[in-house]
């Protein structure tokens, strides 16, 4: 058993939230989906509410399970609600469900919020939520692309995509020279996935450039073109939410695919942001506290 305070106060000093400041994405985001609909600040705590990272959800002090999941699907708050007592943890990459689009399927709504009933049933059963996104992102032993470096067994060679407040997002590294077909069946097994999203050429994989989560930005597969890079692995390498802003991006990287060198290969934004949570959360988990058990909720689809 632990104590919830001293949990999450670990996950703050580990992650640098307070000095992280406001996550970019979720302090726009967040107040988009809920305003108007939901009194969303009277639901998340205070801090939360201002830097958008941390614990959103405080539930009783006695910690006794702690599960990891990446998106706030229905599925995945659902399980949580049945399977957990109060005061376990759930602790999660996003505070917002992220429909990106399945290539081979339906195209996503983009941040869909969670379901107010859900809300209220978690804080009514005294269960908490912690959130890191962006501090996650940029963390250099625990972070989401990280994770899929030592997946594959890169040997890193640099980093990329540099804020100057909070380093890099991205990984380049060397891989076992590797036939692309072998490659994908080792993604596909990797993120438990049943197809990638596939543009441009069909190298040998030799030098790869990870970037988890959205890495559908053409300057940065420029950039890692620039860098000598064969072989371009990220969540996303097309955007298929179906607005505006979707198809405009989208469009970028079909015209960018057709003069390319690279591979460019996407794993879903999902799954590809799920394996730090698998791997190397699960296991600061289990090295850090004292816990009953440590529970992983997948999504039963990641390209959504």
């Amino acid at each position: 058993m632990e104590n919830l305070k001293d949990i999450a106060g670990r996950l703050d000093e580990e992650f640098q939230i307070r000095s992280f400041g406001k996550d970019p994405a979720f302090s726009r985001f967040i107040p988009q989906v809920y305003e108007g609909k939901v009194k969303w600040r009277e639901k998340f705590e205070p801090e939360f509410n201002e830097l958008f990272n941390g614990l959103m959800i405080k539930g009783d002090q006695e910690v006794n399970n702690v599960f990891l999941a990446v998106f706030p699907a229905n599925e995945v708050l659902e399980k949580f609600i049945e399977d957990g007592e109060a005061g376990d943890l759930l602790f999660m990459h996003h505070p917002l469900l992220m429909e990106c689009g399945d290539p081979n399927g339906d195209w996503g709504r983009g941040f869909v919020p969670i379901e107010e009933s859900l809300m209220d049933v978690i804080r009514s059963k005294g269960l908490s939520v912690y959130t890191c996104h962006a501090p996650m992102d940029h963390h250099k032993t625990l972070g989401t692309s990280q994770a899929i470096a030592e997946a594959l067994k890169v040997e890193i060679t640099e980093r990329f995509i540099h804020s100057p407040e909070h380093g890099d997002i991205g990984i380049i590294g060397d891989v076992e020279p590797t036939q692309l077909e072998d490659f994908i069946e080792q993604l596909k097994s990797i993120f438990n996935i049943p197809y990638v999203d596939f543009e441009g050429q069909r190298n040998e994989v030799e030098r790869v450039a990870i970037v988890a989560g959205c890495g559908d930005k053409t300057q940065w597969m420029r950039l890692a073109e620039d860098k000598g890079v064969d072989t371009y692995i990220s969540g996303e390498i097309h955007c298929h939410i179906d607005n505006d802003y979707g198809r405009k991006r989208f469009e970028e990287v079909k015209k960018y695919a057709n003069h390319t060198e690279m591979s460019l290969i996407g794993v879903s934004h999902s799954a590809s942001e799920y394996l730090v949570k698998k791997t190397l959360m699960y296991s600061w988990f289990q090295k850090n506290f004292e816990l009953d058990n440590i529970y992983l909720l997948p999504q039963k689809r990641w390209w959504l």
